[in-house]
């Protein structure tokens, strides 16, 4: 069963998240996952949710991403993003 990483990203230091985000897709692909949704437009439909970036990973199982999410790749792209975004990230089985 496939599953989701779902991030809300709040970013603080534009230069800086341009390092993670060009790590990062090695990290996702390395792992099996691939992007749905990077940053695009949002509208809220209901509740009181101000999503900042949102960004969709699909990977094939949960044991995927969460080793896309402990990956040394992984590990270097957060790093370089330290101090540059406010994270919430959850990963979600699909169905």
């Amino acid at each position: 069963m496939p599953a989701y990483v779902i991030a809300d990203v709040k970013v603080t230091d534009t230069a800086t998240y341009e390092n993670y985000k060009a790590l990062s897709p090695n990290a996702v692909a390395s792992n099996g996952g691939r992007f749905l949704s990077r940053g695009g437009e949002t509208a809220v439909m209901e509740g009181t949710w101000q999503p900042n970036r949102v960004v969709i990973l699909e990977f094939p199982d949960m044991a995927a991403a969460r080793a896309f999410y402990d990956s040394p790749e992984y590990r270097e792209a957060r790093a370089a993003r330290a101090g540059a975004a406010d994270f919430n990230m959850i990963i979600v089985d699909g169905v």
